[in-house]
Protein backbone atom coordinates (compact mmCIF):
# COMPACT_ATOMS: atom_id res chain seq x y z
CA UNK A 1 0.00 0.00 0.00
CA UNK A 2 1.58 3.37 -0.96
CA UNK A 3 2.30 5.94 1.71
CA UNK A 4 1.99 9.66 1.62
CA UNK A 5 4.66 12.11 2.75
CA UNK A 6 5.94 11.92 6.38
CA UNK A 7 3.46 14.60 7.54
CA UNK A 8 0.14 13.15 6.51
CA UNK A 9 -3.57 13.39 6.94
CA UNK A 10 -3.65 9.59 7.21
CA UNK A 11 -0.78 7.19 7.43
CA UNK A 12 -2.00 3.63 6.89
CA UNK A 13 0.46 1.53 8.86
CA UNK A 14 2.24 -0.55 6.26
CA UNK A 15 3.82 -2.64 8.93
CA UNK A 16 2.71 -6.14 8.30
CA UNK A 17 0.74 -6.69 5.11
CA UNK A 18 -1.62 -3.74 4.82
CA UNK A 19 -4.15 -2.19 7.13
CA UNK A 20 -7.78 -3.16 6.96
CA UNK A 21 -10.35 -0.50 7.64
CA UNK A 22 -12.46 -0.08 10.73
CA UNK A 23 -15.58 1.16 8.98
CA UNK A 24 -18.99 0.04 10.10
CA UNK A 25 -18.03 -1.97 13.18
CA UNK A 26 -20.74 -1.77 15.84
CA UNK A 27 -20.06 0.41 18.87
CA UNK A 28 -18.77 -1.81 21.64
CA UNK A 29 -17.48 -1.56 25.17
CA UNK A 30 -14.99 -4.17 26.33
CA UNK A 31 -14.78 -4.53 30.08
CA UNK A 32 -11.34 -4.27 31.59
CA UNK A 33 -10.35 -7.51 33.39
CA UNK A 34 -11.62 -7.47 36.95
CA UNK A 35 -14.69 -5.35 36.18
CA UNK A 36 -17.96 -6.91 37.38
CA UNK A 37 -20.76 -7.46 34.88
CA UNK A 38 -23.76 -9.67 34.34
CA UNK A 39 -23.48 -9.48 30.54
CA UNK A 40 -22.37 -12.58 28.69
CA UNK A 41 -20.49 -12.42 25.42
CA UNK A 42 -20.14 -14.69 22.42
CA UNK A 43 -16.76 -15.79 21.00
CA UNK A 44 -14.90 -13.05 19.07
CA UNK A 45 -15.93 -12.64 15.44
CA UNK A 46 -13.90 -14.94 13.24
CA UNK A 47 -12.45 -16.99 16.10
CA UNK A 48 -11.76 -20.63 15.39
CA UNK A 49 -13.51 -22.85 17.92
CA UNK A 50 -13.30 -26.56 18.57
CA UNK A 51 -15.28 -29.01 20.66
CA UNK A 52 -12.95 -31.96 20.03
CA UNK A 53 -11.43 -33.24 23.26
CA UNK A 54 -7.98 -34.87 23.27
CA UNK A 55 -7.66 -38.54 24.26
CA UNK A 56 -7.06 -39.24 27.92
CA UNK A 57 -3.55 -38.31 28.97
CA UNK A 58 -2.90 -36.20 25.90
CA UNK A 59 -1.86 -32.58 25.92
CA UNK A 60 -4.50 -30.23 24.51
CA UNK A 61 -4.43 -29.53 20.74
CA UNK A 62 -4.44 -25.77 21.44
CA UNK A 63 -3.53 -23.39 24.25
CA UNK A 64 -6.93 -21.67 24.22
CA UNK A 65 -6.04 -18.33 22.64
CA UNK A 66 -9.26 -16.24 22.55
CA UNK A 67 -8.93 -15.72 18.78
CA UNK A 68 -7.05 -18.87 17.70
CA UNK A 69 -7.85 -21.49 20.36
CA UNK A 70 -6.39 -24.36 18.32
CA UNK A 71 -2.95 -22.77 17.90
CA UNK A 72 -0.16 -23.84 20.21
CA UNK A 73 -0.22 -27.07 22.16
CA UNK A 74 -0.83 -28.02 25.77
CA UNK A 75 1.30 -30.21 28.02
CA UNK A 76 4.80 -29.11 27.00
CA UNK A 77 7.05 -26.13 26.43
CA UNK A 78 9.33 -25.99 23.38
CA UNK A 79 12.94 -25.06 24.07
CA UNK A 80 14.54 -25.37 20.62
CA UNK A 81 13.73 -26.05 16.98
CA UNK A 82 16.20 -27.54 14.52
CA UNK A 83 14.57 -27.13 11.09
CA UNK A 84 16.40 -28.82 8.20
CA UNK A 85 15.01 -28.51 4.69
CA UNK A 86 16.08 -28.95 1.10
CA UNK A 87 14.11 -26.56 -1.10
CA UNK A 88 13.56 -26.56 -4.88
CA UNK A 89 13.35 -22.82 -5.76
CA UNK A 90 11.72 -23.53 -9.10
CA UNK A 91 8.69 -25.31 -7.66
CA UNK A 92 8.78 -24.26 -4.01
CA UNK A 93 8.76 -27.89 -2.93
CA UNK A 94 10.44 -29.05 0.26
CA UNK A 95 12.02 -32.20 -1.15
CA UNK A 96 13.42 -33.13 2.25
CA UNK A 97 12.21 -31.78 5.55
CA UNK A 98 13.16 -32.72 9.08
CA UNK A 99 12.29 -30.78 12.23
CA UNK A 100 13.72 -31.78 15.59
CA UNK A 101 11.98 -30.25 18.61
CA UNK A 102 13.46 -30.24 22.09
CA UNK A 103 10.73 -29.70 24.69
CA UNK A 104 9.93 -30.15 28.36
CA UNK A 105 6.70 -31.76 29.52
CA UNK A 106 4.64 -29.52 31.79
CA UNK A 107 2.31 -32.43 32.61
CA UNK A 108 2.39 -36.19 32.30
CA UNK A 109 1.81 -37.05 28.65
CA UNK A 110 0.51 -40.23 27.08
CA UNK A 111 0.67 -38.26 23.83
CA UNK A 112 0.61 -34.76 22.44
CA UNK A 113 -0.16 -32.63 19.40
CA UNK A 114 1.91 -30.47 17.07
CA UNK A 115 0.50 -27.82 14.74
CA UNK A 116 1.24 -28.97 11.19
CA UNK A 117 -0.64 -28.91 7.91
CA UNK A 118 -0.37 -29.49 4.18
CA UNK A 119 2.72 -31.73 4.00
CA UNK A 120 3.25 -35.48 3.83
CA UNK A 121 4.58 -36.85 7.11
CA UNK A 122 7.06 -39.66 6.52
CA UNK A 123 8.16 -40.55 10.04
CA UNK A 124 7.84 -39.38 13.64
CA UNK A 125 10.17 -40.38 16.45
CA UNK A 126 10.20 -39.46 20.14
CA UNK A 127 13.51 -39.84 21.94
CA UNK A 128 14.78 -41.94 19.04
CA UNK A 129 11.90 -44.43 19.03
CA UNK A 130 9.37 -44.49 16.20
CA UNK A 131 6.05 -43.06 17.42
CA UNK A 132 2.51 -43.59 16.21
CA UNK A 133 1.22 -40.48 14.50
CA UNK A 134 -1.97 -39.29 12.87
CA UNK A 135 -2.34 -36.16 10.75
CA UNK A 136 -5.75 -34.51 10.43
CA UNK A 137 -4.82 -31.59 8.17
CA UNK A 138 -4.21 -29.03 10.93
CA UNK A 139 -2.65 -31.04 13.78
CA UNK A 140 -0.26 -33.94 14.09
CA UNK A 141 -1.25 -36.28 16.93
CA UNK A 142 1.71 -38.21 18.33
CA UNK A 143 1.70 -41.22 20.66
CA UNK A 144 5.17 -42.15 21.95
CA UNK A 145 6.08 -45.72 22.87
CA UNK A 146 5.98 -44.82 26.56
CA UNK A 147 4.43 -41.92 28.51
CA UNK A 148 6.48 -38.80 29.21
CA UNK A 149 6.66 -37.71 32.85
CA UNK A 150 5.97 -34.15 33.94
CA UNK A 151 9.20 -32.14 34.01
CA UNK A 152 10.95 -34.55 31.64
CA UNK A 153 12.79 -33.23 28.57
CA UNK A 154 12.05 -35.07 25.34
CA UNK A 155 13.01 -34.80 21.67
CA UNK A 156 10.59 -35.14 18.76
CA UNK A 157 11.80 -35.64 15.20
CA UNK A 158 9.41 -35.29 12.26
CA UNK A 159 10.40 -36.14 8.68
CA UNK A 160 8.24 -34.75 5.89
CA UNK A 161 8.09 -33.48 2.31
CA UNK A 162 5.82 -31.58 -0.04
CA UNK A 163 4.91 -28.08 -1.16
CA UNK A 164 3.56 -26.04 1.75
CA UNK A 165 0.15 -24.44 1.44
CA UNK A 166 -0.87 -21.06 2.78
CA UNK A 167 -3.20 -19.54 5.31
CA UNK A 168 -5.02 -16.23 4.89
CA UNK A 169 -4.57 -13.05 6.87
CA UNK A 170 -7.74 -12.47 8.93
CA UNK A 171 -9.90 -9.66 7.60
CA UNK A 172 -7.69 -9.00 4.58
CA UNK A 173 -7.53 -12.34 2.80
CA UNK A 174 -3.85 -11.94 1.92
CA UNK A 175 -1.59 -14.98 1.80
CA UNK A 176 0.42 -15.94 4.86
CA UNK A 177 2.98 -18.68 5.13
CA UNK A 178 5.04 -20.13 2.29
CA UNK A 179 5.15 -17.76 -0.71
CA UNK A 180 6.41 -18.81 -4.15
CA UNK A 181 7.22 -16.24 -6.86
CA UNK A 182 9.22 -16.51 -10.10
CA UNK A 183 12.19 -14.89 -8.30
CA UNK A 184 12.19 -16.53 -4.88
CA UNK A 185 10.58 -18.62 -2.17
CA UNK A 186 10.02 -16.94 1.19
CA UNK A 187 8.07 -17.12 4.44
CA UNK A 188 5.89 -14.41 6.01
CA UNK A 189 3.91 -16.28 8.63
CA UNK A 190 1.89 -13.91 10.84
CA UNK A 191 -0.37 -14.92 12.51
CA UNK A 192 -0.74 -18.66 11.80
CA UNK A 193 1.43 -19.53 8.80
CA UNK A 194 4.45 -21.09 10.53
CA UNK A 195 2.94 -24.55 10.73
CA UNK A 196 2.51 -24.64 6.96
CA UNK A 197 6.25 -25.36 6.60
CA UNK A 198 7.42 -26.89 9.88
CA UNK A 199 5.68 -28.71 12.77
CA UNK A 200 5.60 -27.03 16.15
CA UNK A 201 3.67 -25.16 18.79
CA UNK A 202 2.52 -22.26 16.63
CA UNK A 203 1.63 -19.58 19.15
CA UNK A 204 3.64 -16.58 20.42
CA UNK A 205 3.26 -17.79 24.02
CA UNK A 206 5.58 -20.75 23.28
CA UNK A 207 8.81 -19.04 22.26
CA UNK A 208 11.97 -21.02 21.57
CA UNK A 209 15.44 -20.74 20.09
CA UNK A 210 15.98 -21.86 16.49
CA UNK A 211 18.57 -23.44 14.22
CA UNK A 212 17.46 -23.23 10.59
CA UNK A 213 19.45 -25.28 8.05
CA UNK A 214 18.43 -24.93 4.40
CA UNK A 215 19.95 -26.53 1.32
CA UNK A 216 19.33 -25.08 -2.16
CA UNK A 217 20.89 -25.33 -5.62
CA UNK A 218 23.52 -22.76 -6.49
CA UNK A 219 23.49 -19.80 -7.18
CA UNK A 220 20.57 -19.38 -4.76
CA UNK A 221 21.26 -18.17 -1.26
CA UNK A 222 19.23 -18.54 1.95
CA UNK A 223 18.55 -15.78 4.47
CA UNK A 224 16.97 -16.46 7.85
CA UNK A 225 16.85 -15.21 11.45
CA UNK A 226 19.80 -14.54 13.71
CA UNK A 227 23.38 -14.97 12.51
CA UNK A 228 24.83 -17.03 9.68
CA UNK A 229 26.71 -19.76 11.54
CA UNK A 230 27.88 -21.77 8.54
CA UNK A 231 27.80 -22.09 4.77
CA UNK A 232 28.97 -25.06 2.69
CA UNK A 233 29.00 -25.79 -1.06
CA UNK A 234 29.17 -29.21 -2.68
CA UNK A 235 28.10 -30.71 -6.02
CA UNK A 236 26.19 -27.60 -7.08
CA UNK A 237 24.27 -27.37 -3.81
CA UNK A 238 24.68 -24.82 -1.00
CA UNK A 239 23.71 -25.27 2.65
CA UNK A 240 23.18 -22.31 4.99
CA UNK A 241 23.00 -22.61 8.78
CA UNK A 242 21.31 -19.78 10.69
CA UNK A 243 21.22 -19.58 14.49
CA UNK A 244 18.61 -17.61 16.45
CA UNK A 245 19.87 -17.78 20.03
CA UNK A 246 17.18 -15.56 21.55
CA UNK A 247 13.65 -16.90 22.15
CA UNK A 248 11.43 -16.31 19.13
CA UNK A 249 7.74 -16.76 18.33
CA UNK A 250 7.15 -19.26 15.53
CA UNK A 251 5.42 -16.74 13.24
CA UNK A 252 8.63 -14.69 13.13
CA UNK A 253 10.74 -17.56 11.79
CA UNK A 254 11.56 -17.03 8.12
CA UNK A 255 13.61 -18.26 5.22
CA UNK A 256 14.13 -16.44 1.94
CA UNK A 257 15.53 -18.46 -0.98
CA UNK A 258 16.70 -16.15 -3.76
CA UNK A 259 19.71 -14.83 -5.64
CA UNK A 260 20.85 -12.15 -3.21
CA UNK A 261 23.86 -10.03 -2.40
CA UNK A 262 24.87 -9.09 1.15
CA UNK A 263 25.53 -5.48 2.10
CA UNK A 264 27.33 -4.96 5.39
CA UNK A 265 26.51 -1.79 7.33
CA UNK A 266 28.48 0.20 9.83
CA UNK A 267 26.79 -0.89 13.01
CA UNK A 268 26.82 -0.15 16.69
CA UNK A 269 29.16 -1.94 19.04
CA UNK A 270 28.04 -5.53 19.44
CA UNK A 271 25.36 -5.37 16.71
CA UNK A 272 25.91 -6.83 13.25
CA UNK A 273 23.88 -5.02 10.58
CA UNK A 274 23.59 -6.70 7.19
CA UNK A 275 21.06 -6.40 4.38
CA UNK A 276 20.37 -9.00 1.68
CA UNK A 277 19.28 -7.52 -1.64
CA UNK A 278 18.75 -8.45 -5.28
CA UNK A 279 21.72 -7.37 -7.39
CA UNK A 280 20.09 -4.23 -8.81
CA UNK A 281 19.09 -2.99 -5.36
CA UNK A 282 22.50 -3.84 -3.93
CA UNK A 283 24.05 -1.58 -6.56
CA UNK A 284 21.53 1.16 -5.80
CA UNK A 285 21.69 0.66 -2.01
CA UNK A 286 18.33 2.20 -0.99
CA UNK A 287 18.78 5.18 1.32
CA UNK A 288 16.25 4.06 4.01
CA UNK A 289 18.38 0.99 4.68
CA UNK A 290 21.61 2.97 5.05
CA UNK A 291 20.49 4.70 8.24
CA UNK A 292 19.63 1.62 10.29
CA UNK A 293 22.41 2.07 12.85
CA UNK A 294 21.44 5.71 13.37
CA UNK A 295 17.81 4.78 13.99
CA UNK A 296 18.68 1.91 16.33
CA UNK A 297 20.70 4.37 18.38
CA UNK A 298 17.77 6.83 18.45
CA UNK A 299 15.23 4.23 19.58
CA UNK A 300 17.58 2.99 22.29
CA UNK A 301 17.09 6.38 24.00
CA UNK A 302 13.37 5.59 24.30
CA UNK A 303 13.14 1.79 24.49
CA UNK A 304 16.43 0.69 26.00
CA UNK A 305 19.25 -1.36 24.43
CA UNK A 306 18.57 -3.08 21.12
CA UNK A 307 17.60 -6.61 22.21
CA UNK A 308 19.49 -8.78 19.71
CA UNK A 309 23.00 -9.33 18.33
CA UNK A 310 22.10 -8.59 14.71
CA UNK A 311 19.63 -6.83 12.46
CA UNK A 312 18.98 -6.48 8.77
CA UNK A 313 16.52 -6.51 5.91
CA UNK A 314 15.90 -8.96 3.10
CA UNK A 315 14.05 -7.65 0.03
CA UNK A 316 11.54 -9.81 -1.86
CA UNK A 317 8.96 -9.28 -4.59
CA UNK A 318 5.22 -9.87 -4.79
CA UNK A 319 4.58 -9.14 -1.12
CA UNK A 320 3.49 -5.50 -1.20
CA UNK A 321 4.43 -4.78 2.41
CA UNK A 322 6.80 -5.80 5.20
CA UNK A 323 7.01 -8.18 8.16
CA UNK A 324 9.25 -7.77 11.21
CA UNK A 325 10.78 -11.25 11.17
CA UNK A 326 13.06 -11.34 14.22
CA UNK A 327 16.44 -9.71 13.41
CA UNK A 328 15.68 -9.91 9.66
CA UNK A 329 12.72 -7.85 8.44
CA UNK A 330 11.24 -9.09 5.17
CA UNK A 331 10.58 -6.10 2.91
CA UNK A 332 8.87 -5.84 -0.43
CA UNK A 333 10.51 -3.39 -2.84
CA UNK A 334 7.45 -1.15 -2.50
CA UNK A 335 7.97 -1.03 1.27
CA UNK A 336 11.44 0.51 1.10
CA UNK A 337 10.43 3.88 2.52
CA UNK A 338 11.68 5.45 5.73
CA UNK A 339 8.52 5.15 7.79
CA UNK A 340 8.06 1.45 7.04
CA UNK A 341 11.69 0.66 7.80
CA UNK A 342 11.25 2.54 11.09
CA UNK A 343 8.06 0.65 11.93
CA UNK A 344 9.65 -2.77 11.41
CA UNK A 345 12.73 -1.78 13.41
CA UNK A 346 10.56 -0.77 16.39
CA UNK A 347 8.96 -4.22 16.30
CA UNK A 348 12.29 -5.76 17.30
CA UNK A 349 11.57 -4.40 20.77
CA UNK A 350 7.74 -4.60 20.62
CA UNK A 351 6.48 -7.86 19.17
CA UNK A 352 9.75 -9.72 18.77
CA UNK A 353 11.70 -9.37 22.03
CA UNK A 354 8.55 -8.60 24.04
CA UNK A 355 5.88 -10.82 22.49
CA UNK A 356 2.13 -10.72 22.98
CA UNK A 357 0.50 -13.11 25.45
CA UNK A 358 -2.49 -13.69 23.13
CA UNK A 359 -3.47 -12.44 19.69
CA UNK A 360 -6.09 -10.27 21.37
CA UNK A 361 -3.15 -8.15 22.64
CA UNK A 362 -2.02 -7.29 19.09
CA UNK A 363 -2.12 -3.52 19.76
CA UNK A 364 0.96 -4.05 21.94
CA UNK A 365 2.81 -4.86 18.70
CA UNK A 366 1.28 -2.51 16.15
CA UNK A 367 0.36 0.43 18.37
CA UNK A 368 3.88 0.60 19.78
CA UNK A 369 5.44 0.47 16.31
CA UNK A 370 3.08 3.26 15.20
CA UNK A 371 4.08 5.31 18.25
CA UNK A 372 7.69 4.82 17.13
CA UNK A 373 6.72 6.50 13.85
CA UNK A 374 5.57 9.55 15.85
CA UNK A 375 8.90 9.69 17.69
CA UNK A 376 10.80 9.41 14.42
CA UNK A 377 8.77 12.20 12.76
CA UNK A 378 9.41 14.42 15.76
CA UNK A 379 13.12 13.68 15.63
CA UNK A 380 13.41 14.24 11.88
CA UNK A 381 10.94 17.08 11.28
CA UNK A 382 10.13 18.61 14.64
CA UNK A 383 7.33 18.64 17.21
CA UNK A 384 4.90 20.60 15.02
CA UNK A 385 5.20 18.06 12.21
CA UNK A 386 4.54 15.20 14.61
CA UNK A 387 1.50 16.89 16.10
CA UNK A 388 0.08 17.62 12.65
CA UNK A 389 0.53 13.96 11.73
CA UNK A 390 -1.14 12.81 14.95
CA UNK A 391 -4.07 15.21 14.49
CA UNK A 392 -4.62 13.84 10.99
CA UNK A 393 -4.68 10.27 12.19
CA UNK A 394 -6.99 11.13 15.07
CA UNK A 395 -9.40 12.92 12.72
CA UNK A 396 -9.48 9.89 10.45
CA UNK A 397 -10.16 7.48 13.31
CA UNK A 398 -12.89 9.79 14.63
CA UNK A 399 -14.80 9.37 11.37
CA UNK A 400 -14.90 5.57 11.57
CA UNK A 401 -16.42 3.30 14.20
CA UNK A 402 -14.42 0.38 15.49
CA UNK A 403 -14.24 -2.11 18.33
CA UNK A 404 -12.08 -1.33 21.37
CA UNK A 405 -8.46 -2.11 20.55
CA UNK A 406 -8.18 -4.26 23.67
CA UNK A 407 -10.48 -6.68 21.80
CA UNK A 408 -10.49 -5.82 18.08
CA UNK A 409 -11.83 -9.20 16.94
CA UNK A 410 -10.18 -11.57 14.49
CA UNK A 411 -11.47 -9.75 11.40
CA UNK A 412 -9.86 -6.48 12.56
CA UNK A 413 -6.68 -8.01 13.94
CA UNK A 414 -4.72 -5.91 11.45
CA UNK A 415 -7.27 -3.15 11.00
CA UNK A 416 -6.37 0.52 11.12
CA UNK A 417 -7.69 0.95 14.68
CA UNK A 418 -5.09 -1.43 16.11
CA UNK A 419 -2.30 0.58 14.49
CA UNK A 420 -3.59 4.14 14.65
CA UNK A 421 -5.55 4.16 17.90
CA UNK A 422 -2.82 2.06 19.47
CA UNK A 423 -0.25 4.70 18.59
CA UNK A 424 -2.56 7.51 19.68
CA UNK A 425 -3.05 5.82 23.05
CA UNK A 426 0.67 5.86 23.69
CA UNK A 427 0.97 9.48 22.54
CA UNK A 428 -1.83 10.45 24.93
CA UNK A 429 -0.05 8.57 27.72
CA UNK A 430 3.17 10.45 26.90
CA UNK A 431 1.37 13.77 27.19
CA UNK A 432 -0.28 12.72 30.45
CA UNK A 433 2.84 11.53 32.27
CA UNK A 434 5.57 13.57 30.56
CA UNK A 435 8.57 12.53 28.48
CA UNK A 436 10.83 11.41 31.33
CA UNK A 437 8.21 9.12 32.87
CA UNK A 438 7.17 7.81 29.43
CA UNK A 439 10.74 6.83 28.62
CA UNK A 440 10.96 5.08 31.98
CA UNK A 441 7.69 3.24 31.34
CA UNK A 442 8.81 1.99 27.92
CA UNK A 443 12.30 1.00 29.06
CA UNK A 444 10.97 -0.78 32.16
CA UNK A 445 8.33 -2.64 30.14
CA UNK A 446 10.95 -3.87 27.66
CA UNK A 447 13.45 -4.81 30.37
CA UNK A 448 10.83 -6.67 32.42
CA UNK A 449 9.50 -8.76 29.51
CA UNK A 450 12.52 -9.15 27.21
CA UNK A 451 12.49 -12.63 25.71
CA UNK A 452 9.06 -13.29 27.21
CA UNK A 453 5.38 -12.43 26.74
CA UNK A 454 3.19 -9.61 28.00
CA UNK A 455 -0.50 -8.80 28.02
CA UNK A 456 -2.36 -5.50 27.93
CA UNK A 457 -2.80 -5.72 31.69
CA UNK A 458 0.93 -6.29 32.11
CA UNK A 459 1.68 -3.05 30.28
CA UNK A 460 -0.93 -1.14 32.29
CA UNK A 461 0.65 -2.44 35.51
CA UNK A 462 4.08 -1.21 34.42
CA UNK A 463 2.68 2.20 33.45
CA UNK A 464 0.89 2.64 36.77
CA UNK A 465 3.90 1.44 38.71
CA UNK A 466 6.35 3.82 37.03
CA UNK A 467 3.93 6.76 36.95
CA UNK A 468 3.05 6.07 40.60
CA UNK A 469 -0.62 6.79 39.94
CA UNK A 470 -3.91 5.12 39.07
CA UNK A 471 -4.36 5.25 35.30
CA UNK A 472 -7.50 3.12 35.11
CA UNK A 473 -9.74 5.95 33.85
CA UNK A 474 -7.21 6.81 31.15
CA UNK A 475 -6.76 3.22 29.92
CA UNK A 476 -10.46 2.42 30.15
CA UNK A 477 -11.18 5.30 27.78
CA UNK A 478 -8.41 4.59 25.28
CA UNK A 479 -8.34 0.78 25.28
CA UNK A 480 -11.68 -0.56 26.52
CA UNK A 481 -14.25 1.87 25.05
CA UNK A 482 -15.12 2.09 21.36
CA UNK A 483 -15.60 5.88 21.41
CA UNK A 484 -12.32 7.61 20.61
CA UNK A 485 -11.25 10.06 23.31
CA UNK A 486 -10.18 13.58 22.31
CA UNK A 487 -6.47 14.27 21.90
CA UNK A 488 -4.92 15.69 25.07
Amino acid sequence: MPRRSPVVVLVAALALFACGGGDGTPTTTTLRPGTSTTTTSSPPTGATTSTTLPPAGFGAPGIGDPYFPNLGNGGFDVEHYLIETTVDPETGEITRGETTITATATAGLAGFYLDFRSLEVLEVAVDGATAVHEADGADLRITPTSPIAAGEEFVVRVRYRGTPGQTRLPGLGLASGWIITPEEVYVVAEPDGAHTWFPGSDHPADKATFTIVTTVPEPFAVVSNGTLAGETHSDGMATFVWEMDDPMATYLATIVVAELESVDRTGLEGIEIRDHLPADLAAEDPRPLQRTAEWIEFFETWFGPYPFASYGHVVVSGFGAALESQTMSVMDRAALVDVTVIHELAHQWFGDSVSIATWQDIWLNEGFATFAEFLWIEDQLGRDAMEADIEGRHAFMKRHSHRPISDPGVDELFGSAVYQRGGLTLHALRVKVGDDVMRDILRTYVARYTGANASTEDFIAVAEDIAARDLSVFFDAWLYESELPPLP
